[in-house]
């Protein structure tokens, strides 16, 4: 491990620098060794903390380690035990948490923070040069500072969680156990439609229109005299989100990763959920239940064509003409979910994506293909469906779902509505 510079604290800084990067680069090192998770910006905190607290005994050293090395109760008995066998002193580990005894450094009372940090400099060079060696490996001498990648020999464990690993994985290459570890930081995520003016109006006071019901209602108090005028403004309530997720076999494993985000994370946005391949389900009333492995698996039984071929353009003429013109996505915020694989005809897809974008408020398309730098809808039914679209997004992992969170609570539209065809002026 390379020697830590000493970091700069005017007026408290400690002579001999070359001692202190040494104890931390020593000690750091042989508490990777034990297996703890200790890498260059710890061993740094650990400098700065005796910079500043100017350590006269081993007590106060150890001290200082602990609250700068360390990270978890687990780890506090190992820290004990690689003190005691640097530096000496020590009195046995005892149960974690529980501090060693104060001990005094051997030699003059009256010793100072410089000579604690020179003996410990010593200590810790002779304990390197009398531990042993590992099978084809090397004792750690001064030389072990020039490797460059230290920290990436740190195993993952010590990187964070297995949910907050699996965050930044492609869903297609998660199990159905690690996709469920992530339905905990799915509930973390806010599917937030933008809000949109209601038809009712709300009391509010101050209003800019008077509420005659509630004024006179008032004015029973006061003997039919409208002391007081009641105001009222017009409501606002968040746009309906619809979400047609693609169950293809190409989107299963996305199909099941968006389903248990729907679940877990939209429920505020009263989320009207469907899916299709070669024929559309409601699945709204199967995501009403306890658990995302239960949802996932009536949506499942309700789909009779999951892991089937892919009719994009008929799954959305058969929306449109149930459930779309008749209000159910007029005005609302419609994701759709899949890879453009369009075994139909993809005119069919371009006339009802252009009958749904006259009605919707906006349209954003998931395809986890666009993951890939320099994509092109090149597939039939991306192609059709792309000028329709106000957004094309991957959602390809967890982390890619922000990107998506944020789309939605967006208020712009981005898609350009065709303008309104001019009568052209009669030739004189």
């Amino acid at each position: 491990m390379a020697d830590l510079p000493r970091p700069a604290s005017p007026g408290s800084g400690l002579p001999g620098s070359g001692d202190l990067a040494e104890v931390a680069a020593r000690l750091g090192d042989e508490l990777r060794r034990a297996g703890l998770p200790v890498g260059p910006g710890r061993c740094e905190r650990f400098a700065r903390a005796v910079t500043l607290a100017r350590p006269g005994t081993l007590r106060a050293l150890y001290l200082c380690a602990q609250a700068t090395l360390v990270s978890s109760q687990a780890h506090v008995a190992t820290l004990e035990r690689v003190f005691a066998e640097i530096f000496g002193g020590l009195a046995a580990p005892g149960p974690a948490g529980e501090l060693p005894p104060e001990v005094p450094l051997p030699g003059p009372a009256d010793r100072t923070p410089e000579d604690l940090l020179a003996s410990a400099a010593a200590a810790a060079r002779e304990h390197a040069a009398t531990r042993p060696a590992p099978d084809g490996q090397q004792t750690a001498t001064e030389g072990d500072g020039d490797r460059p990648d230290t920290d990436a020999e740190t195993e993952n464990r010590f990187l964070g969680s297995t949910a907050e690993r699996l965050a930044g994985q492609d869903f297609a290459e998660l199990t159905p156990g690690e996709l469920a570890q992530l339905a905990g930081l799915m509930r973390t995520l806010t599917l937030a439609t933008p809000r949109r003016r209601s038809r009712r109006r709300r009391r509010h006071p101050g209003g800019r229109h008077l509420n005659v019901r509630a004024t006179l209602s008032q004015a029973r108090r006061t003997g039919g005299d409208p002391v007081r005028l009641i105001g009222q403004d017009p409501a606002w309530r968040p746009r309906r989100l619809v979400v047609l997720c693609d169950i293809s076999g190409s989107m299963e494993p996305y199909a099941r990763a968006m389903i248990q985000l729907l679940y877990c994370a939209a429920g505020g946005a009263r989320a009207e959920v469907f899916t299709f391949a070669t024929r559309l389900t409601r699945l709204t009333g199967a995501l009403a239940h306890s658990t995302p492995a239960a949802a996932l698996a009536l949506a499942g039984q309700a789909a009779p064509d999951w892991l089937g071929g892919t009719k994009i353009g008929e799954s959305l003429r058969e929306f449109n003409r149930t459930y779309g013109r008749r209000g159910m996505a007029r005005g609302a915020v419609v994701i759709i979910i899949s890879d453009g694989w369009d075994t139909g005809d993809p005119s069919v897809l371009a006339v009802e994506m252009a009958s749904l974008s006259m009605i919707a408020y906006k349209i954003i398309w998931v395809n986890p293909r666009t993951k890939t730098a320099g994509y092109q809808p090149l597939a039939g039914g991306m192609a059709a469906a792309w000028p329709h679209c106000d957004l094309v997004l991957s959602g390809h992992t967890l982390d890619a779902l922000g990107e998506l969170a944020g789309a939605l609570a967006d208020p712009v539209r981005r898609r350009v509505l065709p303008a309104p065809r001019r009568l052209a002026a009669p030739a004189t």
